[in-house]
């Protein structure tokens, strides 16, 4: 694998609109500097609780129209807008339904804390287990099975482009989540805000066939394109440049 491999986008940003600190502008600007050609929007969903999701969908709308509005000042960059949707059931449902799917351009997704989740029913099974875990050993596999079930159903119902952090405070089967990724065209995130993905993690995805997106889970805009912990990640497990979407080799 050559060594010039690098990003040429950034996925996985934030705004004021969720959990960031900087505007839709910020975030294009810092793209351009950064030298990326992409940049995504992508916000958390609006079930996230205490202000940290978008207050709503329409919320969506304001970042296409916000980055239109910058095309002309950024041309060199292409901004999409995004979400980081949350898994809020063990059937897999997202804060961001099917019927409006049509609002992003990339759909990301995860199980994340602070979040309403569909019935309270839900809520139990995956946050009851997750944090009962915590106290009792007997209910860690428990939370583990249905933390799994509800990736590997939301991969299977929706139309998810990227999986973020994946194992990130909620533990998954990576074998089993790999697998239903690569049967659907899902990337797995390497993500450059975190330290919990391992080379152990990354191996076994890419022995069942996922690919991987290198994101920089951005809340500040000095933050946007920060990619290079991810690409040594990767470099030490030696992915090839065709297994990771958003790298290219010069």
């Amino acid at each position: 694998m050559s060594m010039s491999m690098y990003c040429f986008a950034d996925y996985h940003t934030h705004t004021k609109y969720s959990h960031g600190t900087g505007t839709v502008r910020d975030n294009v600007a810092a793209a351009a500097a950064r030298g990326l050609e992409v940049v995504a929007i992508s916000d958390h969903g609006p079930n996230h609780l205490f202000g940290l999701g978008i207050k709503n969908l329409h919320v969506l709308e304001k970042i296409r129209s916000e980055l239109a509005e910058v095309r002309s000042e950024f041309p060199m960059v292409q901004g999409l807008v995004g979400i980081e949707a949350n898994i809020i059931s063990t059937a897999g449902d997202l804060d961001l339904p099917p019927e409006k799917a049509y609002l992003v351009d990339v759909l990301q997704a995860n199980i994340h804390a602070m979040v309403r989740p569909k019935t309270f029913k839900d809520g139990v099974r995956i946050y009851g287990y997750h944090y009962g875990g915590k106290l009792f050993h007997s209910l860690q596999q428990r939370s583990r099975l249905v933390n799994t079930e509800a990736m590997i159903n939301a991969v299977y119902r929706n139309r998810i482009h990227i999986v973020t952090h994946p194992g990130l405070r909620f533990d998954i089967d990576t074998k089993a989540l790999a697998r239903a990724c690569c049967d659907r065209g899902t990337c797995l995130e390497i993500n450059t805000s975190h330290d919990h993905m391992t080379p152990e993690f990354v191996e076994i995805a890419a022995n069942e066939g996922a690919k991987f997106v290198i994101g920089s889970d951005a809340h500040s805009p000095e933050r946007v394109g920060d990619l290079a912990k991810g690409l040594a990640l990767a470099r030490q497990v030696g992915l090839s440049v065709d297994q990771i979407v958003n790298a290219r080799v010069d």
